[in-house]
């Protein structure tokens, strides 16, 4: 009896030795707020993340409700992986509420801004809605910076280590991997858009990338964030940027009317871009936004 006992213990902890790498090698479950957090996280996570993304690439991620699918992505998740500084205001803490999944609560190693990570620009310190949709922690938009978004690559590779530390180096590697392709890119941007007169920005968005790459920014077609054009504004644009020359560009989920009527009065051309890799999108596919918002701006 105590042989038998014995071998069927032997067999017990064999199996559990089977069993527990296997699930300890899971991938991390995670919830990412946008098309292009989830393409860094699967960039920099590989095999070893499962990644859901919450927002559609083609919605502007400010004005977004909660909906139960968000909610399920958050209650099976491990890690929330978001832009921050507010971005997802309108919708992220009521799916949360929802989710009711203590683990990736703001505060927890289960709750990642990438807007933590990175220096913002715009910042007012203050919340004023009479200036329109302001961040007061700043410009939340950092997705369009591709230096930014290596730092924020590195930091997600750190927070990644903490739920998978065996795989630590393999998640260095691909955060160096696509901060390499960032900096290989760079100068070639630079140059496109070396003599670029100037772009006029619906929001405050793309504003990072062209600061980035140091293209004038001539105004925004919202009077104020969040705010739609007015005939006023406009009127008030065309007056100022008379005899100048350059390109209007927006997000492809933003109206054009505004593009439109300063075309007419000033002959500027305007874009209309994703501003978001599509579902599944990777690295390639987020060069290639930049590739076509950079070529907008060399268009002027």
């Amino acid at each position: 009896m105590m042989m038998l006992y014995r071998t069927a213990s032997v067999a017990l902890l064999a199996a559990a030795v089977t069993i527990a790498p296997a699930a300890f090698a899971d991938p991390i479950r995670v919830a990412a707020s946008t098309s292009n957090m989830a393409m860094l996280t699967q960039e920099i996570g590989g095999e070893h993340v499962d990644v859901t993304t919450m927002a559609p690439p083609d919605r502007d991620a400010h004005y977004l409700e909660a909906r139960p699918s968000m909610m399920a992505a958050l209650r099976r998740a491990e890690l929330l992986v978001s832009v921050g500084a507010e971005l997802e205001e309108g919708w992220i803490p009521a799916a949360l509420r929802g989710a009711n999944n203590p683990a990736v609560m703001p505060g927890r190693s289960g709750y990642f801004e990438a807007a933590a990570q990175v220096e913002l620009i715009g910042k007012t310190h203050h919340a004023d809605r009479g200036r329109g949709d302001v961040h007061p922690m700043g410009n939340p938009h950092v997705y369009l910076d591709p230096m930014r978004m290596a730092e924020v690559g590195h930091a997600l590779a750190h927070r990644l280590s903490e739920f998978r530390p065996q795989h630590r180096e393999t998640f260095r590697a691909n955060a160096q991997a696509f901060a390499d392709a960032v900096e290989e890119r760079m100068p070639k941007w630079q140059e496109r858009v070396a003599d670029a007169p100037g772009v006029l920005l619906f929001h405050e968005n793309i504003d990072y990338l062209m600061e980035r790459l140091d293209v004038p920014i001539h105004g925004f077609l919202e009077p104020l964030p969040g705010v739609p054009p007015t005939g006023r504004h406009l009127r008030s644009l065309v007056r100022d940027l008379q005899g100048e020359r350059g390109v209007t560009i927006f997000a492809d989920f933003e109206p054009s009317r505004g593009a439109e009527f300063i075309k007419r009065e000033l002959g500027w051309e305007y874009f209309s871009l994703p501003t978001h890799v599509p579902i599944g999108g990777t690295a390639e596919d987020y060069f290639e936004v930049i590739d076509a918002l950079v070529e907008a701006a060399a268009s002027g």
